[in-house]
């Protein structure tokens, strides 16, 4: 079976550009998934921003009691919490 002639990746400019690009592009064109392998990266850590949140006092003392007998951090907790809100509306 011959192989397929692979397009050349442009160079961007920036990463918006890169998108645009691959919304409208298919990679199946430039690069050649057969020759793909599985990666893993351990130590990559996703980025997140420290924010300052109010909360009430005794929502807050739930939390950790809620925390503490799940046996994680309080503020982990708060990030399934609004993730699993986020996800059922």
């Amino acid at each position: 079976m011959p192989t397929k002639k692979l397009k050349q990746i442009p160079k961007f400019k920036s990463e918006k550009e890169e998108r645009e690009f691959w919304a409208t592009h298919s990679s199946v064109d430039y690069l050649d998934w057969s020759q793909a392998k599985n990666s893993n990266f351990p130590n990559l850590k996703l980025t997140s921003k420290p924010i300052t949140l109010r909360l009430p006092i005794s929502l807050l003392d739930n939390l950790k009691v809620r925390a503490n007998a799940l046996d994680v951090p309080y503020q982990s907790l708060m990030k399934i919490y609004l993730k699993q809100g986020l996800s059922s509306t």
